[in-house]
């Protein structure tokens, strides 16, 4: 019995430990996670007012609580706010490492919301760094989680560094779209900081596009802002921003007021960050954080020696090692004083290399106009030499005729594409071609190639053949528009320079990584061949094999150059291998990503009759905007043949007041008239009359003015010289009933 009771005894008092330790586990943590908190706050707190070695140091010791209680949300979150006190004080490749870990802990924990802020700061790394197209792709991730997790306070800061990225890249559309979300984001949640730089940085852009008028507002807008909330870094660089501005309108006054107004608030900042150390150390944050870093090693060096025999010696060494370090500190102060002295030099360097700047930019500038200027120039006229080819043609020309009118239509087509290529290498150097993927059918984009060009092959007694790799998949998503220019310009180019001979189209894979696929094209023939010396040059715009070649084949040269920009935006490579009197073999490699269906094409039947013959055209009238004698004869021509009334005037205030008088379905407006302009005249129609339908009958070059045809009201956009299909479907589009939906805007 005895025995018992000592038995029982015992287990009640291990059953009673085990409770007690648990509780005073629980207690423990508890503490701790409190005491982690704390950390964090207080690191905050120093980190705002610029004292980053002790923020850092407090993020220390909240990741040593938070790896003692296994807390891996806090490590990650941790991680994070290190790096960005590394990237503040210049160490970016610490900074790196840190948010790497933060990055890992986040995914592993599915902390979507802390992995966005993460990404944000790496992005702004990449920034620093002008590493751009990086920095945008983690902005966007970031922005995607944060829309994941319904967070739309934050987003404002991503679309304000994702903007601040593409003005660096000149890409101002762009930039203005991620404003514009910022100014939405940051004024619905009371964000007067981000909404401040947002209008500042608006402001930037509509000066670098020479709106100075518009610049000037939003500067001034953002500037009002932040002096109303004491945002001083918003303020600073707003004065900056409008000394430029006002320079640029000759108010020289101005320019000089906001320049010494930038340059006294940068001394007031710099002072204050001064003020805000702590006595007897440096006046630089960035040297205080790194001598700090140093002067704590030493004190842990010093701790471990001084329970060691050897503790004179390290005291000695310590004290060599503070005396080094004071005299650091005191020569970086030094150096300090005279950057502040250097400052208005480095004003006027700065002026020097805006002047620089804008006459680099006023080169490039005028180099668009130019090209804007003499595309338009001969496309008015081409639409005359194709408009009067056609009609003569469709009227019955006497037999003799014939051959000189097609001759005729033939070197028309020739000269448009030779401007349409020149504008499509101008958009690839300008980087304003974009990526359109879809999902296709690529053996039936081959084959729909090969049958598209089968007749300039039989014309040259050229026999084509496909070689699809088997078990190589059909059904991809990828810019099929881009791939197919690829295979017409290099197909159409085997076909040019074999005759009586034989052309190979081959496509296999070469490298698989889940749905990824790494295809290889081949395009061979026997043709011609290419010389070793010419080789080299063949992707360079206008390069032909000789000039006895180009003569003989015709070409202008820019075709294999159009091909080489494309591959690239498809981020792939091209090359060639040739032997004169051999053929040529030209192979590309491209990425595709493998798709599990392709949607079937919708097959409409389409008639080659007159399609205007199914409408009633009784009531149905268009009126024509032109100013030239030819084009209006055309342009009308081509309408009473459709069986369409129409009437016509030859600028633009004839056209407002004619709209006022007459109902028309269809209004056809050129743009480059005497007295106002059709962009004007149909922001005036816009006024009265919403409804009608307006067509731009336009020469402009379109990738540069499309945004503002949209603006101004238009309709639809049909370019001269156009297709008389091309043409005709829309009008009959629009005298049916349905819908118009531009392409454009």
């Amino acid at each position: 019995m005895p025995q018992i009771k000592y038995y029982i005894f015992v287990f009640l008092a291990c059953f009673c430990s085990l409770i007690f330790a648990q509780e005073d586990s629980v207690e423990d943590r508890d503490m701790l996670s409190s005491r982690l908190q704390n950390h964090i706050y207080q690191a905050k707190l120093e980190s705002d007012r610029g004292d980053y070695y002790n923020a850092k140091d407090n993020l220390d010791k909240a990741m040593v609580i938070a790896e003692k209680i296994d807390d891996k949300k806090n490590q990650g979150i941790i991680h994070t706010k290190i790096a960005k006190v590394q990237y503040l004080v210049g160490n970016t490749d610490k900074a790196n490492v840190s948010l790497n870990t933060a990055i890992q802990l986040q995914r592993e924990n599915s902390d979507y919301a802390n992995l966005a802020i993460t990404y944000n700061i790496k992005g702004v790394i990449h920034s620093t760094k002008e590493e751009y197209d990086d920095a945008l792709e983690y902005f966007n991730s970031s922005k995607t989680l944060f829309e994941q997790e319904d967070l739309e306070e934050y987003i404002s800061e991503v679309t304000l560094n994702e903007a601040k990225a593409y003005i660096a890249l000149q890409r101002y559309d762009d930039a203005k779209s991620e404003l514009d979300k910022t100014i939405i984001i940051a004024k619905k949640h009371g964000q007067n900081r981000r909404l401040s730089s947002a209008l500042i940085q608006s402001g930037k852009i509509y000066y670098a596009q020479n709106d100075n008028t518009l610049a000037l507002s939003k500067v001034e807008e953002g500037l009002a802002i932040a002096k109303s909330n004491n945002i001083l870094e918003n303020i600073n660089e707003a004065y900056l921003t409008l000394s430029d501005i006002h320079k640029e309108r000759g108010d020289y006054r101005s320019s000089y007021d906001y320049i010494t107004r930038h340059i006294k608030l940068s001394d007031s900042i710099l002072n204050i960050k001064r003020e805000n150390l702590a006595p007897g150390v440096s006046a630089l944050y960035i040297n205080q954080y790194k001598d700090a870093e140093n002067a704590q090693l030493q004190a842990q060096i010093d701790e471990v020696s001084a329970e060691s025999n050897f503790t004179r010696i390290t005291t000695i060494l310590s004290i060599a090692l503070i005396t080094i370090l004071s005299l650091l500190t005191l020569s970086l102060y030094k150096n300090n004083n005279i950057r502040l002295k250097t400052n208005n030099m480095l004003h006027k360097k700065n002026d020097e290399l805006i002047v620089a700047k804008e006459k680099a930019e006023l080169a490039s500038k005028t180099k668009a106009n130019f090209l804007s200027t003499v595309t338009h120039e001969l496309r008015t006229p081409l639409y005359a030499v194709t408009g009067l080819t056609n009609m003569l043609l469709d009227e019955k020309p006497k037999e003799h005729q014939i051959p000189h009118l097609k001759s005729l239509k033939f070197s028309g087509d020739y000269l448009l594409t030779f401007i349409n290529d020149i504008l499509q290498i101008n958009k690839i150097e300008a980087n304003k071609v974009e990526l359109d993927p879809e999902i296709f059918n690529l053996r039936h984009k081959i084959e729909n190639v090969i049958s598209a060009l089968s007749n300039s092959a039989k014309d040259n007694g050229t026999n084509l053949h496909i070689d699809y790799d088997d078990g190589l998949p059909e059904v991809y998503n990828g810019d099929q528009l881009k791939i197919s220019q690829i295979l017409i310009n290099l197909l159409g180019n085997a076909i040019k320079f074999t005759k009586d001979g034989d052309i190979w189209i081959r496509a296999y894979k070469i490298d698989q990584k889940d749905k990824m696929y790494s295809l290889r094209f081949e395009i061979e023939d026997n043709g011609i061949g290419i010389t070793t010396e010419k080789q080299e040059q063949m992707f360079e715009s206008f390069s032909q094999g000789s000039v006895q070649i180009n003569r003989k084949y015709g070409g202008t040269g820019l075709g294999l150059s159009i091909v080489k920009g494309l591959i690239k935006i498809l981020k792939g490579k091209i090359y060639l291998k040739s032997e004169l009197g051999k053929g040529t073999t030209f192979f590309f490699e491209i990425p595709l990503e493998k798709a599990d269906q392709a949607e079937k094409p919708k097959v409409e039947e389409i008639k080659k009759s007159n399609r205007m013959e199914d409408l009633d055209l009784g009531n149905v009238k268009i009126l024509i905007v032109e100013d030239n004698k030819i084009n209006q004869m055309i342009t009308k021509k081509i309408l009473n043949k459709m069986g369409l009334y129409c009437d016509v005037v030859d600028n633009g205030e004839s056209a407002v007041e004619q709209v006022k008088e007459t109902a028309y379905n269809v209004v056809l407006m050129d743009i480059h008239m005497p007295g106002i302009s059709g962009l004007e005249a149909t922001k005036i129609i816009r006024t009265f009359d919403k409804n009608l339908t307006i067509f731009a009958l336009t020469a402009v070059t379109l990738e540069d003015k499309m945004h503002e045809f949209g603006e101004a009201g238009f309709n639809d956009i049909i370019s001269k010289p156009f297709k008389q299909e091309d043409f005709e479907n829309k009008l009959y589009d629009v005298l049916s009933g349905k819908e118009v939906t531009s392409s454009f805007f």
